[in-house]
């Protein structure tokens, strides 16, 4: 394999939302494995942020944190601002983000159906607004990688709200992938399974109320013995991001254990 395959994503400086643990750390951590230029990672809590980006930094790429709640426009604007300002120019985005709280069609409140989309859905779109602006104006190629999930093609009844949120982010991604492909700005969506994050850590005890060994339960449903892991992941959103996936856009991937439209035998 050519050594510049490990060295893939050396012109790429991205903005990741979500970025302070999770996923999108996890693909922090693979971009800058791939020689990334420059990152700008954001996220809610300050402290965290601010660890997440000194271990990217200590591994040869630069990168901050800024503190941003992307359900707030004004956010997403200092977020692209920021990026901009430390490195004159953005060609990656990941938009990792997004709020998971529970709701059925009759309980949803209209705030918390607010809160969804306006974290889940107009965040990502003003931030991909920003960025793709500013490769448009400068005539750089580019690549946006939304992180969606299985659930857009259904999802359980207590997820109504959320499924809606990401099915929306869905058809934005092949909206803006048509628009932009012949300014070879590059738009692709990656449909997570059930993954081990501390953010579902959280999000089991907050709403379904299990035990620590929650993990080894869940894990012991699934087919292949295991959730999905962020480092797993992160080795795609890294392809997407770089030169490597060429001309491919509008995709929605199914990354996943169980297939979806698959029935028992």
């Amino acid at each position: 394999m050519n050594d510049d395959f490990f060295l893939r994503n050396r012109t790429t400086t991205a903005i990741i939302t979500g970025g302070a643990q999770g996923l999108g750390f996890a693909i922090a951590e693979r971009l800058a494995r791939e020689g990334a230029h420059g990152m700008v990672l954001s996220g809610r809590n300050l402290d965290k942020g601010e660890k997440a980006a000194a271990s990217i930094q200590s591994r040869g790429t630069d990168c901050i944190f800024v503190k941003a709640d992307v359900s707030i426009p004004e956010d997403c604007f200092k977020l692209v601002a920021t990026a901009l300002e430390r490195f004159g120019s953005v060609n990656g985005l990941v938009n990792a983000a997004a709020l998971p709280d529970r709701g059925t069609l009759l309980d949803t409140s209209p705030e918390l159906l607010d809160r969804m989309f306006h974290t889940n859905v107009r965040g990502p779109f003003l931030l991909m607004q920003g960025v793709v602006r500013h490769l448009v104006e400068t005539r750089q190629p580019g690549s946006i990688v939304n992180i969606l999930s299985m659930v857009v093609h259904c999802g359980q009844s207590y997820l109504s709200a959320y499924s809606a949120s990401k099915g929306a982010l869905a058809t934005l991604t092949k909206n803006v992938a048509n628009a932009f492909a012949a300014n070879r700005i590059r738009c692709n969506g990656i449909l997570t399974g059930w993954m081990d994050t501390p953010g579902e850590s959280a999000t089991q005890q907050k709403f379904h109320g299990v035990g620590e060994d929650w993990l080894a339960k869940a894990e012991a449903t699934q087919p292949m013995g295991q959730l999905v892991k962020p480092h797993q992941v992160a080795g795609l959103a890294a392809y997407l991001l770089s030169p490597e996936s060429g001309v491919m856009t509008g995709a929605l991937i199914d990354y996943d254990q169980r297939v979806s439209g698959a029935y028992p035998e």
